[in-house]
């Protein structure tokens, strides 16, 4: 029994699990192989109403709330993390749009985005900061009705495969720090862009690189948010995909818990099954309470969204807590396999994959600051 999932819900995350399995799970190793994204899927994730569910119909979505998302965010990422990443750009993305973009300029994009025909990045991170987003460098000017772009984003999810990117720079003073940013919308065919990609332990099939601009034009009615408040006004969409974030590498860990039961339950040592020695049982049994736990903590960060309540300090714990924890549970999951969990395969690609999310899109350090500034207030925490 889950207090936040209903029957409807519950069914909803049955519906999409034999999806994922079907479809998303067989190609799971060969995407990371070939670090290439599946657009085919993509486009049939969004047939199946699995992009940005959480978003009005107006918008394409289907007004189901954000708990749906995170039912279906977590039930693709189970079967391959960097395909969830669809759902986690989406959803962030799309959050931004509909609430800070001109109608006839973000009512198309996220039509495409919950068609499964578009791809859109988060192109916040800077090469001399990453952490300390709000001191940004990329330079953004106003020359008539276009904004010109000139600087650089690296460490970007998606960065040569998007389609187009919610773009932050800097159109106040340097001394002005997150209140002279402004955030935009970016094709990422207009001239001037290029890209590269990172050669990355995880996450391959989305990938991550950096984006460069050089005296790109965009115009001013692609600006998300007021001018010199981009970040104050755009940055509170991060709270939702911290959670979801929470959600997508937990189901990871989950999966790998499962398998981990099933075969220490069946393989034997000494004439026992190994689940019978509290040293390979009981490490498991920690984990999975932890995990049942921290998932719990997700949906309850995104229960209280969907009621309008604050919940900050509750996606900053998912954001922080889960990826560790998913990182330490699939790793002695792994151990449990022995050699063969340490052979190149699902589970060593697993732990790679998620490795990744105590890096980006916030540190562990940086949440817990959050968290510290939301029971403490920020007088007495202060940057």
């Amino acid at each position: 029994m889950n207090p936040y999932l209903d029957d409807d819900l519950l069914a909803l995350g049955e519906h999409v699990r034999r999806f994922a399995q079907g479809r998303v799970a067989p190609g799971f190793l060969e995407r990371d192989r070939t670090r290439v994204l599946d657009r085919a899927l993509m486009r049939e994730m969004g047939e199946m109403g699995f992009i940005a569910p959480e978003l009005p119909e107006s918008a394409g979505g289907q007004g189901m709330g954000c708990l749906a998302a995170g039912v279906i965010h977590e039930e693709i990422a189970r079967a391959d993390l960097s395909i969830s990443y669809i759902n986690l750009l989406a959803s962030l993305n799309g959050q931004i749009l509909s609430h800070h973009g001109q109608r006839e300029v973000a009512q198309p994009w996220l039509h495409k985005l919950t068609r499964g025909e578009a791809l859109l990045a988060i192109a916040l991170t800077e090469p001399r900061g990453g952490s300390d987003a709000g001191n940004l460098r990329l330079r953004v000017e106003r020359v008539g009705d276009h904004y010109v772009l000139n600087g650089e984003k690296t460490s970007i999810s998606a960065a040569d495969q998007a389609d187009a990117a919610v773009v932050f720079g800097r159109t106040g003073t340097v001394e002005s720090q997150a209140h002279g940013v402004t955030a935009l919308l970016v094709r990422m065919d207009l001239p001037g862009v290029t890209t590269n990609r990172f050669d990355c332990h995880g996450q391959r099939a989305i990938g991550r690189g950096s984006i460069f601009f050089e005296n790109v034009r965009v115009p001013v009615d692609h600006r998300l948010g007021d001018e010199n408040k981009g970040f104050v006004q755009v940055m509170q969409g991060f709270d939702f995909s911290r959670a979801l974030i929470g959600l997508q590498v937990l189901a990871v860990a989950r999966a790998s818990l499962q398998e981990t039961w099933e075969y220490v339950a069946q393989r034997e040592a000494f004439g026992k099954p190994l689940s019978a020695f509290q040293g390979v049982s009981h490490p498991l049994a920690d984990f999975d309470t932890q995990v049942e736990a921290a998932r719990l903590l997700c949906l309850q960060a995104l229960w209280l969204k969907d009621k309008g309540a604050p919940h900050s300090a509750e996606a900053a714990m998912c954001k922080w807590w889960a990826p560790k924890l998913a990182f330490d549970a699939i790793h002695q999951c792994l151990l449990s396999f022995g050699h063969g969990g340490y052979d190149r395969g699902a589970m060593e690609q697993r732990l790679r994959d998620v490795l990744g999310f105590q890096i980006g899109d916030g540190t562990a350090q940086i949440m817990k600051t959050i968290i510290a500034r939301t029971r403490a207030g920020r007088q007495a925490v202060p940057a």
